[in-house]
């Protein structure tokens, strides 16, 4: 491991991140401080909890450096911010709903207007790489399924002799 990976070791935050990828819905939480200054007199700065919803269209970076982009349409106009995953000032991610899109990046959908624009849900959920050992939830909820059939099958039989 050399220096600078190190480096990045160090800054990086002890918080948990969720797990979210292109494509799904996530609801960003950031801290905002608002400041007011009359004339001579400041008053205490305000932090506040901001809300912004969007679809998840990039992802970029490593480690400590990633960030990722939100897109939502506001008012008809469509509205992206860049978020750095690894913020202070982010209170957290939520994950609204999981997308289901074959591409890295989704800015296909600045041209896009109305349901075409959509992106469809996926009706199963996938885990961080490291957190599933290679296995998709439909695989684990298909074991979990037929060991529960197995499990009452012989109490059935034990109930009717």
């Amino acid at each position: 491991m050399n220096r600078l990976e190190r480096l990045e070791e160090s800054l990086m935050p002890k918080q948990t991140v969720p797990f979210f990828e292109v494509g799904d819905t996530v609801r960003v939480k950031q801290r905002v401080v608002e400041e007011r200054v009359d004339g001579k007199k400041a008053e205490e700065p305000k932090e506040r909890i901001q809300v912004f919803e969007g679809v998840v269209i990039a992802r970029k970076g490593k480690r400590s450096n990633e960030r990722f982009t939100v897109r939502k349409i506001s008012y008809g106009v469509g509205v992206e911010r860049i978020f750095p995953l690894h913020s202070p000032h982010i209170a957290g991610i939520e994950v609204v709903r999981k997308g289901k899109v074959r591409r890295a990046k989704l800015y296909y959908l600045r041209t896009k207007k109305g349901k075409a624009a959509k992106v469809a849900e996926r009706e199963y959920t996938r885990f961080a790489k490291n957190n599933n050992k290679g296995k998709s939830s439909v695989t684990q909820s298909v074991a979990s399924e037929q060991a529960g059939v197995a499990e009452l099958q012989p109490s059935e039989a034990s109930e009717s002799v």
